[in-house]
């Protein structure tokens, strides 16, 4: 019964390592999922390398943003955040000002009503739309100016979608004219839409998988583009114009690898990506390996694996040659690690006294590390030869687990849980 408590939720994105904006392919949306990158890493510099005892200065606090997993976005000077409505019995979206001000709140979709119900999709910005995936697999498309609906797809019962036991956590990846979502399934296994009129564009083969709970990203290798994706067993490649499948990977190896039982249904985290290598890893001991793409992108080898880290769903993040999260122990704990990109050692791993795992972002060098069970938010140094700590304040408004993602925008960290929604300025 543990590992029925198990992730969920889900959601479900400087010195920021040698990733830039050419390691992935021009036409993506960069208001996506964790950072313009989807990887976790925002541009920010010059940020406080010390916070005050009782945290940074917080620039405003609110309790409606509904109960939710998902992120902020900020594009302008505008926020949006997904959460349950008030009677709980749909998904909404909100609109903030800068200063915490509601601006409106729009109805979109069916919220996941298995276990943990609360909103996964974080909004992904483009071109003056907004667009979300519902816990049941609605794909919706948004006038980010009002929040009026400009189309709504059936997702999960057009393409028969198959999911764990915390349905649809997606956040969906928009570029050129497209909007990407991963049923999975029978009749296939992840489908393009048009972002302007939500008719479909592409269908790829079906695995015959459930869905994981992974948001695709967009890479670019050797002048090619290809979208980066998993199932609940497979990895995946496939060709972002015409949805032809590419590559597929399950090999997780002997001992903690191989046994899909153990990997079913608990694949959260987006593959980080640099200079055509592709690094997934997933809790539960399952691990995580790094993946080499073949210069024609048709197919990939394992170049590494680590036992050390095995992020449960906190995420994970690319500073300079090192990778950076938390692993999983157990439902409750688990330890922060630092591995090294190119060879896979691991350089620490370290308990982060009197907290547990959680999930991770970075910006200017440093980590922001937010405690999934007590809700302490810290920050650390990149530095591959030690976790410390060196500022630490708590969110103590909301309720349930600490499952939300940091987003830093110009400055200002925003951190949610549940319907608690708090800005606080960093630099």
């Amino acid at each position: 019964m543990r590992n029925v408590l198990i992730m969920v939720a889900l959601f479900a994105s400087a010195c920021t390592s040698a990733n830039t904006p050419t390691d992935f392919t021009k036409g993506a949306s960069v208001n996506g999922w964790r950072g313009p990158l989807n990887n976790g890493s925002y541009p920010d510099t010059g940020l406080l390398n010390q916070w005050p005892a009782e945290g940074p200065q917080k620039i405003f606090e609110v309790e409606d943003a509904g109960k939710g997993y998902s992120s902020a976005q900020v594009v302008g000077d505008r926020i949006y955040l997904t959460g349950l409505n008030d009677q709980e019995d749909k998904e909404m979206l909100s609109c903030y000002k800068l200063d915490g001000t509601k601006v409106y709140s729009v109805e979109y979709g069916q919220h996941w009503r298995g276990s943990y119900p609360e909103v996964r999709t974080t909004a992904t910005f483009s071109d003056g739309r907004l667009y979300v995936i519902s816990g049941m697999g609605e794909i919706v498309c948004m006038n980010a100016e009002d929040g009026k609906i400009i189309w709504s797809v059936d997702g999960g019962s057009k393409y028969e979608r198959k999911t764990g036991n915390w349905g649809t956590s997606e956040c969906p990846l928009v570029y050129d004219d497209k909007v990407i979502y991963t049923p999975c399934g029978d009749q296939t296994t992840i489908v393009a839409l048009n972002k302007f009129t939500g008719e479909e564009v592409w269908k790829s083969r079906a695995l015959g998988n459930k869905s994981g709970y992974v948001s695709p990203i967009l890479i670019e290798y050797k002048g090619k583009r290809q979208i980066i994706g998993s199932t609940a067993v497979t990895a995946f490649g496939v060709n972002p114009e015409t949805g032809d499948m590419e590559w597929t990977f399950d090999d997780w190896g002997p001992k903690h690898y191989g046994n899909s039982s153990r990997w079913d249904n608990i694949a959260p985290n987006s593959a980080l990506y640099r200079d055509g290598k592709i690094f997934f890893c997933h809790g539960y001991d399952i691990n995580g390996f790094q993946l080499q793409l073949a210069d024609d992108l048709k197919s990939v080898t394992c170049t590494w694996r680590t036992e050390t880290l095995d992020t449960h769903h906190g995420g994970y993040v690319l500073v300079g040659d090192c990778i950076y999260g938390s692993n999983w122990i157990n439902n409750n704990a688990g330890n922060w690690c630092c591995i090294d990109w190119n060879t896979g050692e691991t350089k620490y791993e370290t308990a982060w006294q009197g907290k547990g795992k959680g999930s991770i972002i970075a910006a200017d060098g440093k980590l922001i590390c937010y405690d999934e069970r007590r809700g302490t938010v810290g920050l650390a140094k990149a530095d591959p030869s030690k976790f410390e700590v060196t500022s630490e304040f708590r969110i103590t408004k909301g309720s349930g687990p600490y499952w939300a993602h940091p987003t830093i925008s110009n400055g200002v960290l925003y951190v949610r849980h549940a319907g608690a929604f708090y800005a606080y300025k960093i630099k």
